[in-house]
């Protein structure tokens, strides 16, 4: 009787404990963070109680990004850069450093593609999808060594898990996946996980899913009926709950993992 008394017990004190991320006072640097998915993350990381640190190259859309998060009750770090430029990822990451005196969570959520099939979409895709996760990550791996603990999430795509969309486009984010899941590997040891997430078709005011809505809604609907067996498209704030989740202390045994967010969309059985 005693022993059943325990376990009703802890069952009652089970929902509280499980609200905390433990994110509060921890620093994050979103990249991409103006709007979108980028944004999404940002508030939601905010939301926990973790400051962060934003970047895009777009000054006032920016800097509103970073007063919604300032008004969640944590300090926000607005930096104007082109991550597609080694020197001012560097930039982002050093004044991050220097402002909150540690960096828990990197999201690279930078990406972009040009359809072609020449060199220099190519080349121009591999600088805005792929190096930018790359570098950013290697940057900051020295401040979560030091830390003893860390947590990286790339952005990749459904597309990057299987074909679909454009050539360059669909190389580059599969090789993103593949970057995670190496430096997975590689970062165990430090306590530093890992991971990326596979959004399917997200629809946000702005985005190209959302634009494509308003031009042609009954083609748009027409679409979601034939590809996506939720019946709608997806939010940034439902990608951007996945990834705050995974840099959190409850996913703590989560790495190298790549998480589809898509409702139903992919077809892969990985």
């Amino acid at each position: 009787m005693e022993g059943q008394t325990a376990s009703v017990l802890e069952c009652r004190v089970l929902p509280d404990s499980a609200m905390d991320l433990g994110l509060k006072g921890k620093t994050a640097i979103v990249t991409g963070a103006s709007r979108g998915i980028g944004r999404a993350i940002a508030l939601g990381l905010a939301e926990e109680g973790c400051n962060v640190a934003l970047c895009a190259r777009g000054q006032e859309r920016l800097a509103g990004t970073a007063k919604e998060v300032e008004a969640k009750g944590v300090r926000a770090l607005a930096v104007v850069a082109d991550v597609t430029k080694a020197e001012d990822m560097e930039r982002l990451v050093q004044a991050t450093a220097d402002a909150f005196g540690r960096i828990d969570i990197l999201v690279n959520n930078v990406n972009g593609s040009v359809a072609s099939d020449s060199d220099e979409a190519w080349q121009a895709t591999f600088q805005m999808t792929l190096l930018t996760a790359a570098r950013a990550t290697r940057f900051v791996v020295p401040h979560m060594q030091r830390a003893g603990a860390g947590a990286i999430v790339h952005i990749a795509s459904i597309w990057g898990r299987e074909s679909g969309g454009i050539a360059t486009y669909n190389a580059m984010k599969a090789a993103m996946i593949s970057h995670a899941k190496m430096m997975a590997l590689e970062l165990a040891p430090h306590n530093i996980r890992v991971n990326s997430v596979a959004p399917g078709s997200i629809s946000h005011r702005g985005g190209s899913w959302w634009r494509r809505q308003q031009e042609d809604p009954e083609g748009m609907a027409q679409f979601v009926r034939q590809n996506i067996p939720l019946g709608r498209f997806g939010s940034a704030e439902e990608v951007a709950n996945v990834v705050v989740f995974l840099v959190s202390e409850r996913a703590s045994w989560v790495t190298g993992a790549c998480i589809s967010v898509d409702g139903g969309q992919s077809r892969s059985n990985i």
